[in-house]
């Protein structure tokens, strides 16, 4: 799929996951690409037939719809091309040898089919779920090589896996009945004793763990599946990203490793690094596993917060920049800080923060219906006038102390004024810290915002 392959990389940089070899990192196990290993494909799928463990099958479109319907009919099922099927099928096994050659030297069309025994056990010893065995009887003759000369997943995954020496199959539960076709493959192509583990993943279920999740459940809740945003060539569908979500690499590669695995104790943050050596398969779990955004949420809260504040004040300085609004990055620094603890993507540094930069035009019409009266006017009346007097910069402590003795003069308690205040100047009833807000828009900004306040907002009888 066009596309396809630059997103991989990008995405696996994003992650900051480095392959072995890759096609932008090559080694001694190259090409990478299927399209570039044709050749040997064919080769292996030729030797499978000459050991008589597959066929040349020449069945057209409509012989192979034809077959099917005549299975349905007898109510067959699951139709299937298989050892029963396959005696009554234009291939290499039911045609002379002759037309065989015949056919194949005059270019007609075919795929290449493994030959399934009849009746025989295929076992199969998987890391997560131990002992697996299937009836061959169950199992269909999975075309290996189609007729574009391309192969199938089946033998192309089993040729490459060897020849690159992969010594474990890590993938998802939904393969676990191709298994014992992968089995037999590298028996027939004398493989077996090197033939790598198998370890099949549990599902991933929907956040109700109601079946299996999909990107059309992640639509509907609004979360994302893919790691960055995506959209598919052919159809143009677009699906979202976690990293254009505000996700953060290290936290996206947290929270999917402990799907469905855990380490064996109470700890739930790993580096990378940290993972590798926790890992280990015996500790992934068998049964589906929900997907749950709001652990990954968490997770990207926990890594977002143990950042240092020169780090969020470079996310939070680029959304500035799209709202034209300068300030310095010791400011920006300072903000991030008193923030951080609010935010779970590093946009909420700015969205959460609004008010740092903008006098409030609206006020929260439930806190002004409580807490604005003539106490809350008296203190912030008196609190204006001694910011007034204040000579130096204005600090955390400092702001405080004002306040203090300003409501101490109006004979007011601090407890019953506090919601009122931070209206004033934020223009909501709560947030971080607020002598700290003070100190970091300066006392001027402070006095402009309790003037216009107190001009615009009614005294509640």
């Amino acid at each position: 799929m066009p596309g396809a392959e630059a997103y991989i990389q990008e995405t696996l940089s994003w992650l900051n996951i480095s392959p072995d070899e890759s096609p932008w990192n090559p080694g001694a196990l190259g090409p990478y690409r299927q399209s570039e290993r044709k050749p040997m494909y064919m080769q292996y799928a030729l030797e499978l037939v000459e050991k008589g463990y597959a066929y040349y099958a020449f069945d057209t479109p409509e012989e192979l719809e034809a077959m099917r319907e005549r299975l349905t009919a007898a109510r067959v099922v699951s139709p299937q091309y298989n050892a029963i099927t396959r005696t009554q099928m234009k291939n290499s096994l039911t045609l002379p040898d002759d037309e065989v050659q015949a056919r194949l030297k005059s270019g007609d069309p075919y795929v290449i089919r493994i030959k399934i025994p009849r009746r025989e056990e295929v076992r199969l010893n998987d890391m997560i779920r131990g002992w697996v065995m299937v009836h061959s009887g169950t199992l269909d003759d999975k075309v290996l090589m189609k007729s574009d000369g391309m192969p199938t997943y089946h033998l192309a995954n089993i040729v490459d896996d060897h020849l690159m020496g992969i010594t474990h199959v890590i993938r998802g539960e939904e393969w676990l009945p191709s298994a014992p076709l992968h089995v037999l493959l590298y028996r027939y192509l004398g493989w077996e004793d090197t033939a790598p583990q198998f370890a099949h993943l549990p599902l991933l279920l929907k956040p109700d763990g109601n079946g299996k999740l999909s990107k059309r459940d992640a639509d509907k809740h609004g979360f994302p599946v893919f790691p960055m945003n995506w959209q598919d060539p052919n159809s143009g569908e677009q699906a979202m990203g976690f990293k254009e979500q505000g996700y953060l690499p290290e936290a996206l590669v947290n929270f999917l490793a402990f799907l469905g695995w855990n380490p064996g104790d109470h700890r739930e943050l790993f580096t990378l690094e940290e993972l590798v050596e926790a890992f280990s398969v015996e500790r992934i779990g068998k049964s589906g596993t929900k997907f749950d955004i709001n652990k990954a949420k968490w997770y990207n809260e926990q890594y977002l917060r143990a950042k240092s504040n020169e780090e969020l004040a470079s996310y939070l300085q680029e959304d500035l920049k799209k709202e034209a609004i300068q300030v310095s990055d010791e400011k920006a620094a300072a903000i991030a800080a008193i923030m951080k603890e609010r935010a779970t993507f590093p946009a909420d540094l700015w969205k959460e923060g609004q008010f740092m930069f903008r006098a409030p035009e609206v006020f929260d019409d439930k806190v002004v219906a409580k807490k604005w009266n003539n106490e809350a006017v008296s203190v912030l009346s008196a609190y204006k006038a001694a910011l007034e007097a204040e000579t130096e910069a204005l600090q955390p402590t400092r702001a405080k102390e004002l306040l203090e003795a300003a409501a101490t003069s109006v004979e007011v308690k601090m407890g019953k004024v506090m919601q009122a205040v931070r209206l004033a100047v934020t223009g909501v009833g709560a947030g971080p810290d607020l002598m700290e807000v003070f100190a970091i828009i300066g006392k001027e900004e402070l006095v402009r915002r309790i003037e216009h306040a107190l001009a615009v907002l009614p005294v509640q009888p």
